[in-house]
């Protein structure tokens, strides 16, 4: 078997958009064909994922199943952040290499950043894996498929591994077909890949450099889901507060401008995004919590630390002093703020004043919750060749340090909702009792009260009578707002 990159069409792979739209014969039988995917990591993941799914629903019919076995495709999206990511696939590929064994008409394919850094070497570890494709060319697993059918039949000499891992600028969005709505919520990708290299992330080197989606495509895809009934978008990037939109007249539409456009879409009553970067955290952005309503009073800001040293090797391009002063600024407009980060605890070279920096760092921003990790050496990343002299053993206390802190926070502050009005979109009828409504705040807390199902997709005041747990409140209706349906 010849090892070929999978090229659609014939066209020679390039930043350039070159791909023309293909086309697709669903299952001639009629048969429901049945895909399951995986999905590891972050949201940009997950929403992929869902993609893929509308994707090969629309061309080749398949229908998303929750069980393996029952499968007629395996999907992985995979991640690299982390330590092992690498060793997780092939372990997972493992068991699906059984799957395969008992069903050899099944096709697998890996997609995702741990296929962009490993390429064909998937499949020369793992043979019985079919396509391999990257973040940027998932728009592209219908040819993909089509081509692993028209190979079927072919000695297994003249067969090609099929593999795409090309960064084709920003392509992919011009291929997806409008996304299918599920519920009140919906996300929303509005650029691709990283430049800020800092010295630990992979990103840069999985999903490429950092490319925006032109505006007018972002403010339809959203204009289309509210017409579907989504109340409440939150927007997607690996920067995303770095957006720079193309507009139709030739011009850049900043962060800010996006956010403000969005706004006066009817219908759209909760703006959210993520992941945000502290440099591109200015003025224009906080003046929207100032004017805008639909801002949410919560904002997920990465710092990684509190110390000035280890951002400077991390790469981070900023301060400690920035990030206070920042989120100062939009306190004061905003003084309701719930504010969460991300933490990398043990990086090298972290001392232990290092380490108490960042600590006191978390008490002062009064943090509401975080995603904090112990460094994990991801290769090819200038951080990896950096002398790391401190034992897991330590790294482990200082994590559960934070994380201990940051979870009694977390419970403070929603112990403090006792007694406040919360604007909460309202999600679905309970499971458990029919006349019990669950919706989320700004705050991301669950909030439940006694209402009417004609209520969901519906934004309601809600004043919170009881604390259950955590996550979750019980509160009692004191407005509907209009429905905007």
């Amino acid at each position: 078997m010849t090892v070929q990159t999978f090229i659609p069409n014939g066209a020679q792979a390039a930043s350039e958009n070159t791909v023309t739209q293909p086309q697709h014969t669903p299952a001639i039988d009629g048969s429901v064909k049945k895909l399951y995917i995986e999905t590891q990591g972050c949201q940009m993941n997950e929403y992929d994922s869902h993609r893929m799914a509308d994707l090969l629903g629309d061309s080749h019919g398949y229908v998303l199943t929750q069980d393996p076995k029952e499968a007629d495709i395996l999907l992985m999206n995979t991640c690299s952040i982390r330590e092992k990511a690498q060793e997780k696939v092939f372990s997972e590929l493992g068991r699906w290499r059984k799957l395969k064994d008992k069903n050899p008409d099944l096709i697998i394919g890996v997609g995702g950043c741990v296929a962009s850094q490993e390429g064909d070497n998937i499949q020369k570890r793992a043979n019985y894996v079919d396509m391999i494709f990257g973040p940027q060319t998932l728009h592209r697993l219908p040819q993909m498929l089509d081509q692993h059918f028209d190979q079927i039949e072919k000695p297994k000499k003249e067969k090609i591994k099929l593999v795409d891992i090309s960064f084709p600028d920003i392509e992919k969005f011009d291929f997806l077909p409008e996304p299918r709505v599920e519920g009140y919520k919906a996300f929303v990708s509005i650029m691709e890949g990283c430049s800020k290299y800092c010295s630990f992330c992979v990103v840069p080197y999985t999903r490429g450099e950092e490319v925006s989606r032109p505006l007018d495509d972002v403010l339809a895809e959203i204009a289309t889901l509210a017409e579907k009934g989504v109340r409440e978008i939150s927007l997607l990037g690996q920067n995303v507060n770095g957006y720079r939109g193309e507009t139709f007249e030739g011009n850049i539409c900043t962060f800010a401008d996006l956010l403000r456009l969005v706004a006066e879409i009817p219908g759209i009553g909760r703006l959210r995004y993520t992941t945000s970067h502290p440099r591109e955290f200015n003025d224009d952005l906080i003046e929207c919590y100032r004017d805008l309503p639909q801002m949410v009073s919560h904002l997920h800001l990465p710092v990684q630390s509190g110390s000035n040293d280890v951002l400077q090797a991390m790469k981070r391009n900023h301060t400690i002093d920035v990030y206070i002063d920042k989120i100062a600024k939009l306190r004061k407009v905003r003084p309701d703020m719930h504010l969460s980060s991300d933490f990398i605890i043990g990086f090298p070279g972290e001392t232990d004043a290092h380490f108490e920096e960042t600590y006191q760092f978390i008490k002062d921003m009064d943090f509401d919750h975080s995603y904090s990790f112990v460094y994990s050496k991801r290769p090819g990343t200038p951080a990896s060749d950096l002398e790391d002299t401190t034992s897991e053993e330590v790294k482990k206390e200082r994590l559960s340090k934070v994380q201990k802190w940051i979870k009694q926070s977390s419970i403070e502050k929603t112990d403090a909702m006792l007694g406040t009005i919360q604007r909460v979109l309202v999600e679905k009828v309970s499971d458990k009792d029919p006349n019990l409504l669950i919706g989320t705040a700004d705050n991301t807390r669950y909030v439940s009260f006694i209402g009417d199902a004609a209520w969901v997709g519906r934004f309601a005041e809600i004043e919170v009578t009881e604390i259950k747990t955590l996550n979750f409140v019980y509160g009692e209706l004191l407005n509907l707002e209009p429905d905007v349906a």
